[in-house]
């Protein structure tokens, strides 16, 4: 998630003393004030988080926490995925404001599926990727997932179908029909990511993409597509031609 808003940090900076408190700075400039004032969506990660955060600790208000922070993780999603010892671990968050911050990103993560869970038209690669993306970038293992849509392509569900290493994650194309049978499935998408943030097709994705549709085929149900999920980017290895079996070869 990139930082936006107006740099609160910036302008405290401006105070003489480096460890002023929140409390000490101008009143247009403190976090909680200004969310007041403009609302949440117009603020940046930086102030977001110091509210989350609450109080500082001496010598270190909790602007200069939450910078700290996202120096260290570069975006909110990375924060949301980290243990809760690494976060606990940062100079002056420790166990009690390392649980209010996991808990607030979680708290972001499921409003987020309970909007995308809501019944929507899976008519391109790009919805999906849409609809996928915030849920897998950040993730640090392979994880496939299944799409079960309806006769209108509408979603009807997401199913989590294998998690597995760094590099891979093992399915067959058995269990995946399985799961849409027993859904009474008129079609089917599957997505993987690649934590390495590379959406480029494996021979294994390749192989298991053409096994799909040729098994959708015989079983009357509709392989759509096949998307790879990377960093804030992703691929439809149906529209760069590999369901073709002499496709790329």
């Amino acid at each position: 998630m990139p930082l936006h808003g107006r740099d609160l940090t910036s302008e405290a900076r401006k105070s003489d003393d480096v460890n002023t408190t929140i409390k000490n700075l101008p009143v247009s400039i403190r976090p909680r004030e200004r969310l007041a004032a403009i609302g949440p969506g117009k603020m940046s990660d930086i102030e977001l988080l110091a509210i989350v955060l609450g109080t500082g600790t001496r010598g270190l208000n909790s602007m200069r926490m939450a910078q700290g922070l996202l120096a260290r993780f570069k975006r909110i999603g990375s924060l949301g995925a980290a243990d809760f010892s690494d976060v606990a671990s940062i100079n002056g968050i420790g166990p009690a404001k390392a649980a209010q911050l996991l808990a607030a990103v979680e708290l972001g993560k499921r409003a987020c599926v309970e909007e995308s869970d809501k019944k929507i038209s899976l008519t391109s690669p790009a919805k999906v990727a849409k609809l996928l993306i915030p849920k897998m970038r950040d993730l640090e293992e392979e994880h496939f997932k299944a799409l079960i849509l309806d006769t209108k392509n509408q979603l009807l569900r997401v199913v989590d179908v294998a998690v597995g290493t760094l590099n891979a994650a093992i399915v067959h194309p058995r269990e995946i029909f399985k799961i849409a049978i027993k859904a009474n499935a008129a079609g089917l998408i599957v997505a993987h990511n690649h934590p390495s943030g590379d959406t480029s097709p494996s021979r294994e994705d390749i192989t298991l993409t053409r096994r799909l549709a040729e098994a959708g085929r015989i079983l009357g149900i509709e392989f759509i597509d096949h998307i790879i999920i990377g960093d804030g980017c992703w691929l439809s290895l149906k529209e760069k031609g590999y369901f073709a079996d002499d496709a790329h070869a």
